[in-house]
């Protein structure tokens, strides 16, 4: 009796394993988080007002963990495999609260839930309307409110930001909507500036 065939048989069994395991994995997902700006201030970060992020809002469609690209016409895709690395709803607000924090050099800008915002000096409302990527722009389109505790007349604003990206890559996309954000904050932190000087 010959066991040739039954080893060949056996390979090719394994061979097929293996294969098909190979088609199992899943493919990597990549995970991507903004990124504050740069600051320039070297002095001690001073004792000013109380300034709280007290409410940032998004459009359903990319408060989602995953990243969201336009497609043909009026679809979109959903991109399973690169991921926000924690929600926006989160990141953005502590994003705000650090880039104004660095642009006023105070030590005392954060990012509160509404409640936990009453007593602060200046509260900020944020309600971004878009907040997308369009052929090689990214568009962040912001409506915001900034309250005092003074009870003088809330100070609005919209800003409509649009950050070319050089490059189709997702770090490139996410690098743009990093630098939206803190034209944003600029712009916000200006008004802060103005409202103060004026009470």
């Amino acid at each position: 009796m010959s066991f040739k065939p039954s080893l060949a048989v056996m390979v090719c069994g394994l061979s097929g394993l293996l294969v098909l395991a190979g088609c199992g994995r899943s493919p990597q997902t990549n995970f991507y988080t903004l990124t504050p700006l740069v600051s320039e201030a070297t002095a001690p970060r001073l004792a000013g007002p109380s300034i709280a992020i007290a409410a940032v809002t998004l459009p359903e469609l990319v408060d989602r963990p995953q990243l969201v690209v336009p497609d043909a016409g009026t679809r979109v895709t959903i991109l399973e495999t690169h991921r926000w690395a924690e929600p926006l709803k989160s990141a953005i607000p502590r994003l705000l609260a650090e880039n104004i924090s660095r642009l006023l050099n105070s030590d005392r800008v954060a990012a509160y839930p509404q409640h936990a915002a009453i007593n602060a000096d200046y509260r900020l409302f944020v309600d971004i309307q878009r907040f997308e990527l369009a052929d090689s722009t990214v568009v962040v389109d912001a409506l915001w409110e900034i309250r005092s505790a003074k009870g003088t007349k809330p100070l609005t604003g919209r800003s409509k930001l649009v950050e070319p990206v050089g490059s189709t890559e997702y770090e490139a996309v996410v690098a743009g909507y990093s630098r939206a954000v803190a034209t944003l904050s600029k712009e916000i932190a200006l008004s802060l500036r103005t409202l103060q000087t004026k009470e």
